[in-house]
């Protein structure tokens, strides 16, 4: 089987992770980040909802990254996403991370919130 590399046209993807870090577009970043397709933004974690808040009308959907763990999303992340009519899909960071840039490839308006392993 050829397998070809993704082309992401020069937006930001997940490269890798691992203990307290992800690497996005060949850059380290320590802790908890939000991705976009134009950037990366440091997050507070789970109580900083104004870093997600200000993806309404870039993004369509949000995967939430829960660190290791899978967990359902705090009614806080879901009610405030649902007002700025963004749809959230919590899981582990690690397929938060993959299923972002599967998503990125298609063209799609994304973002991913990812919590540290």
């Amino acid at each position: 089987m050829i397998l070809n590399p993704t082309d992401f046209e020069g937006a930001h993807a997940v490269d890798s992770y691992g203990p307290g870090f992800f690497r996005v577009a060949g850059k380290v970043h320590q802790g908890a980040i939000v991705v976009e397709s134009d950037g990366v933004t440091p997050w507070g974690g789970l109580s900083d909802l104004a870093a997600l808040t200000e993806l309404a009308g870039r993004i369509d959907v949000l995967f939430l990254g829960m660190g290791d763990q899978i967990a359902y999303a705090p009614r806080e992340i879901v009610a405030a996403m649902e007002a700025a009519d963004i749809r959230v899909e919590a899981m582990n960071s690690p397929t938060a991370a993959r299923t972002y840039n599967v998503t990125l490839s298609e063209g799609r308006r994304v973002a991913c919130a990812l919590l540290p392993l």
